[in-house]
């Protein structure tokens, strides 16, 4: 393995824009960040990696002024300073564009961006005056939005862009990402990406936090790496790679490629035929769907996020209703319009669902772990004694699947929200895996999810389907879809509009998820 950078040779190859020194923060018990060491230099893009909980995010809020460090020094542009709050952080030029962004939904681009610097008693002047800065931003940075659209009506892409402009807008020479491609499609961060490009070359210094190495070996200059809220390397990303940065945030070896072997499908165990899906707004999103998953095989279906793949899943699960469609599960016949079937009585019928948004449909943060480890089988004789629920048993199995699927910390009693985004999938994962399911649908598994968790779930959907269960599978990550599906289904405009087999081209695929339809192969 490479030797770390030190310091001292970073110092000597450019001005540091950030520099911090021994910072330390605690949360109660919670030794959130260790003597933190990190130079940053000026007019470079700096990623900054790690699992879930490794201290980064804490750390950029310090940076920010969210939080105030217990010790330790930080200086910008070489000078001591003092961060209590991010009005005082704006003032020295840093910015930052939080993973959930910070916008009205109600009001204009413009008014988001000029709210907290109206620039005095004259708001129509103020206006007029952040207008022609805007433009002027736009240009200069290749960040063109409508000004006068509200935000509301924005693709996320979009909204990014402008949380961008804001940090701009108050002069930040210092920007800092928090998982900035979370929300967006393949295409979306690309562009993201050549605006970092941009803005490094406008001498800007960008700070990314993010657990995705693909992306960090794509975009950034250096990369620094945080386990367990220690700082543990910095690399040049020239002179790394995703298996040594992996291995270093984990801890161990990682397996980046999935391992399995070729599928071998039997019957089928799940078949749609004509499915038609109206949402809310009376708009059709899924039109006229037919396909099938046979049993010991991973479907997958790719598709850029809003063409239909969720209703999709949710309909197959019972939680939608259909307009027309017939859905047939282990040879069962059920008409999803005329006689559809709820969550509950689909679970009864063998089939699982992992839900794409663990938070609104997947678990109840406020419960323990073990009240959602039964969660919609609450029910099943199994976890009752009589006319209530039988405690201790339900304790005992929630223990048990903590320790099969590595949940941590392994404590049932312990309320979800207090999970990392990784282990709160895990949770999911286990209690819809362990029900045995004949049919098992899988929405986004690793969304959120950090790099060792990602290995741990993509291992434990493999032995589902070499157990001899279908698996339909949901992701807009297509490298995942790729390695883990052994069909791939692509949806644009609510349709599917092409099968191919895993090992279609790459370029291909995304020519389908951009609508441009081929051959069924």
């Amino acid at each position: 393995m490479n030797k770390p950078i030190t310091t001292q040779e970073l110092e000597t190859t450019a001005q540091p824009a950030i520099e911090l020194r021994k910072i330390n923060k605690r949360f109660g018990p919670v030794h959130a960040n260790k003597d933190i060491d990190l130079l940053v230099k000026k007019g470079s893009i700096h990623g900054i990696i790690g699992e879930n909980g490794a201290g980064k995010s804490t750390l950029m809020s310090i940076l920010y002024g969210f939080y105030t460090a217990d010790e330790g020094d930080i200086l910008v542009d070489g000078k001591k300073v003092a961060i209590p709050d991010s009005k005082t952080a704006i003032s020295l030029g840093i910015g930052m564009v939080h993973q959930h962004f910070m916008l009205v939904d109600n009001f204009s681009v413009l008014e988001n961006v000029v709210l907290g610097a109206e620039g005095g008693a004259n708001l129509s002047v103020g206006l007029a005056s952040a207008r022609a800065e805007l433009k002027r931003l736009e240009d200069e940075y290749e960040l063109k939005v409508d000004p006068d659209a509200l935000i509301e009506e924005l693709p996320v892409g979009l909204q990014q862009r402008v949380e961008i402009l804001k940090a701009l807008f108050r002069g930040a020479e210092i920007l800092i990402l928090d998982e900035p491609t979370g929300v967006l499609t393949p295409a979306e961060a690309d562009h993201l990406f050549k605006i970092l490009e941009v803005l490094k070359n406008q001498g800007k210094t960008v700070l990314l936090i993010t657990h995705k190495l693909r992306e960090i070996m794509a975009i950034t200059d250096t990369v620094s790496v945080m386990r367990r809220g220690e700082m543990v390397a910095t690399r040049q990303t020239s002179e790394t790679s995703m298996s040594e940065l992996a291995e270093l945030m984990v801890g161990r070896s990682v397996l980046l490629n999935v391992d399995k072997t070729p599928a071998t499908p039997t019957n089928k165990v799940l078949e749609i035929s004509n499915l038609n899906v109206t949402d809310s707004r009376g708009v059709r999103v899924v039109k006229d769907v037919s396909f099938n998953v046979r049993a010991g095989e991973i479907v997958g279906i790719a598709g850029v996020s809003g063409n239909g793949q969720s209703e999709l899943l949710e309909t197959i699960a019972g939680i939608r209703h259909a307009d027309t469609g017939t859905l047939w599960i282990d040879g069962e016949e059920i008409d999803l319009a005329k006689n559809p079937l709820d969550p509950a009585q689909m679970r009864q019928r063998s089939l699982g669902h992992v839900p794409e948004d663990r938070h609104r449909m997947g678990l109840v943060t406020k419960f323990a772990e073990y009240e959602n480890s039964i969660l919609g089988y609450h029910n099943d004789p199994i976890y009752s004694r009589g006319l209530l629920l039988d405690i201790a048993k339900i304790k005992e199995l929630a223990s048990g699947e903590i320790e099969k699927y590595d949940i941590r910390p392994p404590n049932p009693l312990l309320k979800t929200a207090n999970f990392s985004g990784g282990n709160q999938q895990k949770i999911v994962l286990a209690r819809e895996i362990e029900r045995d399911p004949t049919v098992l649908l899988v929405g986004q598994p690793t969304r959120g999810v950090d790099i060792g968790a990602i290995e741990f779930i993509h291992k434990r959907i493999v032995e589902l389907r070499d157990a001899g269960k279908g698996i339909l599978l949901v992701s807009v990550e297509l490298d995942e879809i790729r390695s883990l599906a052994d069909r791939i289904l692509v949806m644009f405009d609510g349709k599917i509009v092409g099968e191919r087999t895993a090992d279609a081209d790459e370029g291909e695929l995304g020519l389908l998820m951009a609508g441009v339809e081929g051959e069924t192969k």
